[in-house]
């Protein structure tokens, strides 16, 4: 069990106004990382959000903790989380710094970091950073006060990297897809790659005002997606989560393919094309020390671990590439690129879809669903181990429970 006191799987998240996520504790946090990562090297620091009304208030927190620590903050503005780790690792900064709650509502907030690789911070790292919190601020020398500058361009270099995910051979001319952006972060990007690789483009969530992000619309609410690719007559639709790291998607009849049956697809794919895998008979199995994906002709499996996103990491890089697939959440491939989402990384089945005239329904043919239910619980930093929560152990265990889903089928 870990005895860190603010740092959870995801950064620090809480309701804006409301421990931790005050500017007071966010001004500390920014100097306290200052002060670690300070003695890696680099000065340069990352900073990107969603589209939160408080992302500005917060970035300011950041970057005056930052400067008090001798560290520069280079602000992307509006940005994927997954394009912040882009431009981390493409910037030789010492890290990144996402502000967002990702799927939650515009009133909650949160702040995660990326390593200098574009991966997520090492526990030690984590662990340092809460320690230096314990202390009193102190400020650098004036001459060696950090900066703030604005990268320029940001959007137009992560779309360039997006377009490049795909071979150059394949264009996506023919396809009408509507995609919905949750009014969050990418409102600027996901349209126009799709629309520079071919497709025809109907967006939807690409409005935002500070207090709307994943306001029914988006990876939680896909029922704007699903009526508006009916009445469009679209191929598929595309949803996003507001920090643009989750993805859902329609298909022609308006039917959600959620993350499980992305997963499916592109393991399928990947074996097609001659990826590892074990062939064997069962079921899949979730646990969120590990995943395990089985079927009559294909199957991945992760050893397990306390952390997933940890564990997807440490065999991506292990096996110098063989990929690690988390449901609705990112797709990680190591051989190639840092952190790309779900949506480039699986041009397998763009390929298909294109070239073999499948619609995403066939796709997903031969995998049966099983139903599953998630509860979100909230819970306080600091407020002991969330894993004793009441509401947790109401859930048999919160990440400690077990899930199964199943589906029968063969590679074609």
């Amino acid at each position: 069990m870990s005895n860190r006191k603010y740092f959870g799987t995801d950064g620090i998240r809480g309701r804006v106004g409301n421990a931790p996520i005050t500017p007071d504790f966010v001004l500390k946090l920014g100097w306290a990382a200052g002060k670690v990562l300070a003695r890696h090297g680099s000065r340069k620091i990352i900073i990107g959000k969603d589209t939160r009304i408080s992302g500005y208030m917060l970035e300011s927190a950041l970057e005056a903790g930052l400067a008090a620590a001798g560290l520069s903050a280079s602000f992307t503005g509006p940005m994927p989380t997954p394009a912040v780790a882009y431009l981390t690792r493409t910037f030789r900064a010492e890290a990144g710094i996402v502000i967002s709650a990702s799927h939650n509502p515009f009133y909650d907030n949160g702040i995660k970091f990326f390593s200098i690789d574009g991966t997520k911070l090492p526990d030690d790292v984590e662990e340092a950073i809460e320690a230096e919190m314990e202390k009193e601020i102190t400020c650098v020398d004036s001459a060696e006060l950090g900066k703030a500058s604005r990268i320029v361009d940001a959007a137009g270099r992560y779309i360039e990297f997006c377009k490049g995910t795909f071979p150059n051979e394949l264009s996506l001319n023919g396809l009408k897809v509507v995609v919905d952006c949750a009014n969050g972060a990418t409102y600027h990007i996901a349209p126009n790659v799709l629309r520079e690789l071919g497709a025809t483009v109907i967006a939807i969530g690409c409005e935002p005002n500070g207090v709307n992000i994943n306001e029914e619309v988006g990876a939680t609410d896909v029922r704007a997606l699903q009526a508006r690719v009916l009445a469009e007559k679209a191929d598929l639709g595309i949803a996003l989560d507001g920090d643009g790291d989750r993805v859902i998607m329609v298909d022609h009849e308006g039917n959600k393919v959620d993350g499980d049956q992305i997963m499916y697809i592109i393991a399928r794919e990947g074996l097609r094309q001659g990826a590892t895998a074990r062939r064997r008979g069962g079921d899949a199995d979730e646990q969120y020390g590990g995943w395990s994906w089985r079927s009559s002709s294909l199957a991945f499996r992760l050893p397990g671990r306390k952390w997933a996103t940890a564990t997807c990491w440490k065999n991506c890089r292990k096996k110098a590439g063989a990929s690690a697939r988390k449901t609705l959440v990112t797709l990680f491939c190591w051989i190639k690129r840092p952190l790309a989402t779900v949506l480039w990384r699986g041009y397998k089945f763009w390929r298909r879809m294109v070239r073999n005239h499948m619609s995403l329904h066939d796709l997903c043919s031969g995998m049966k669903m099983f139903p599953q239910i998630l509860v979100n619980v909230r819970y306080t930093a600091g407020s002991g181990d969330p894993l004793e929560n009441d509401a947790v152990k109401a859930g048999n265990g919160g990440r400690r429970s077990h899930a199964r889903q199943s589906w029968a089928g063969t590679a074609t």
